[in-house]
């Protein structure tokens, strides 16, 4: 265990991090941009090259704020999973949230063609794929509510995501046969993941249910270090489980299935933060593990976010592939060294 003071200053450094990473993340990409044009622009100041302060403000800026709610979402929704199921290997998607939104965009991209082309036009609009995806995750959300009041065991609940998760994606898999390589490609290239896709109005819808998801998660620091200990021990100290399941799957599910909806199904993140987190602060106290998975997640989807625009060049690789070719050695790293997984 770490004193007080050792965590206040683990969290005031990891905020600097943040700081410099979310400024470095700005200032690079395909066109280079000053630090100080950037600050120019952040602030209101005068600055010498427009093209420069609209990249920044209407490109660079949102995209820098959807990789902080992306990162630190799926890490705290990663964090609720793992300790819900008492399972290293749960992740935020494991109660089939993602699969439903995939279900839903799937459906939009490769069953629009079904509709006639008027409509198949309207359904791969960009809102109606936000929607979708959020319409499918919804619907698996609900399901997994109504199971979670009749099924006891958390283990159960567990498996019951996974095969929801198998369902969509057999049903996917039908529905990429009989697609067409252009429909395909889109879905594909969905999958892939983005953060650079919103805008400022989008941004804000996406942060309002954002922040909903963390007031849940909040909520439920108390009664995620009593579970820790079993359920019977929970009981004991007053906790009523069946409240606080409800409000770590409302919780996982707005988080998850938003970032899913908005970003794209984004790989790695929430399995392996949550870990990283452990070993760095070896603790299990959530009132610690909570913001330090916050600020942990923000920082290294900035990074992998950074890496993925390929600084000076014109292209840019998939999120999802960055974030575990980074992501994955960090972890395996940290678990050799420790030679100890912290749970």
């Amino acid at each position: 265990m770490q004193s007080i003071s050792t965590y206040k200053t683990a969290f005031l450094a990891l905020s600097v991090v943040l700081l410099l990473c979310f400024l470095l993340n700005i200032c690079l990409g395909s066109v280079l941009i000053p630090l100080k044009s950037v600050f120019s622009s952040l602030f209101g100041l005068e600055n010498t090259n427009e093209s420069w302060e609209f990249i920044i403000i209407n490109y660079r800026l949102p995209k820098a704020f959807t990789a902080i709610i992306v990162g630190s979402g799926l890490g705290i929704s990663g964090l609720l999973m793992q300790t819900l199921f008492k399972n290293p290997l749960a992740g935020p998607f494991v109660l089939g949230i993602t699969s439903g939104a995939s279900l839903g965009v799937a459906l939009a991209i490769m069953g629009a063609s079904l509709f006639g082309g008027v409509v198949a036009g309207i359904l791969i609009s960009k809102w109606s794929m936000i929607i979708a995806a959020s319409l499918g995750s919804f619907l698996v959300l609900l399901t997994v509510l109504i199971v979670s009041t009749r099924v006891r065991d958390t283990m159960a609940l567990l498996i019951i995501g996974l095969m929801f998760g198998s369902i969509t994606a057999a049903i996917i898999s039908v529905l990429t046969y009989f697609s067409t390589a252009e429909e395909l490609q889109q879905f594909v290239f969905w999958r892939f993941g983005s953060l650079g896709n919103l805008s400022w109005q989008e941004l804000i819808i996406f942060s309002i249910i954002y922040i909903l998801g963390l007031l849940f998660s909040l909520a439920s620091i108390k009664s995620l270090n009593t579970l820790l200990l079993g359920d019977n021990y929970a009981k004991s100290l007053g906790v009523n489980l069946k409240k606080t399941r409800l409000y770590i799957i409302i919780a996982t599910s707005l988080l998850a299935g938003t970032i899913t909806a908005f970003a794209g199904p984004i790989a790695f993140i929430g399995l392996a933060i949550p870990h990283i987190t452990r070993q760095i602060f070896t603790t299990s106290n959530h009132k610690i593990l909570l913001p330090a998975v916050f600020l942990l997640g923000s920082i290294i989807m900035l990074i992998c976010d950074t890496i993925s625009q390929l600084p000076g060049l014109e292209y840019t690789l998939p999120i999802n592939a960055i974030t575990c070719l980074v992501g994955a050695p960090v972890v395996i790293w940290l678990l050799v060294r420790k030679r100890k997984m912290m749970f």
